[in-house]
């Protein structure tokens, strides 16, 4: 078994977890020590460990994820009829191929069938889901440090971020799908 390449965002992603926690540490350590009681360290030190708790949330989720088998032909999987309007609104064609990619050679047509690439879309959706009440969950920690509307702003921005990731897969998933069904058709009608 081959050694997964680590990819270039998945390797960002690390670099800055790693900035980050260091960052959080540093400005936690200096503020709740004595140190310095300046609210910019505490706030800088708070961003910091907030971005960790995205980050490292979404990274931890995405392999619990992997133990579960998620059912592909599940009805909130199936395109809805609003879709593909909603998609041209928002212009999803044009932008959906510059989004960073996690793990791009899951998706790679020269190492996946269609069907792997389709059930990893789904497993990415899911994932995507999870990270948006990851984002919510994200508001509680407002009873620790207060400055709710910092917390509920930056949850918002993250599920946005997410957000792209869900409808770039119920975008591509329903297209794949319908190949797979075309070819599916034409093997049978061959034999």
């Amino acid at each position: 078994m081959s050694k997964q390449k680590i990819s270039g965002p998945a390797l960002f992603m690390y670099a800055v977890i790693l900035i980050t926690v260091i960052t959080a540490a540093v400005c936690f350590g200096f503020y709740y020590s004595g140190a310095s009681q300046s609210k910019t360290v505490l706030w800088v030190g708070i961003v910091a460990f907030m971005i960790v708790y995205h980050f490292w949330g979404r990274i931890i989720m995405g392999n619990v994820s992997k133990l579960f088998k998620i059912n592909q032909d599940h009805w909130w999987f199936r395109e809805k009829p609003f879709e593909k309007g909603l998609y041209k609104l928002l212009r999803v064609k044009k932008w959906k191929g510059k989004a960073l990619t996690y793990n791009p050679e899951a998706f790679s047509l020269e190492k996946h069938t269609l069907s792997e690439i389709a059930a990893v879309m789904t497993k990415s959706e899911v994932d995507h889901w999870i990270n948006e009440v990851i984002s919510l969950v994200s508001i509680l920690f407002s009873i620790l440090w207060g400055e709710l509307w910092i917390f509920v702003l930056t949850a918002i921005f993250a599920m946005i971020f997410d957000a792209q990731f869900i409808v770039i897969q119920r975008y591509n998933r329903p297209r794949i799908l319908r190949i797979i069904k075309r070819q599916s058709r034409k093997t049978k009608e061959l034999v």
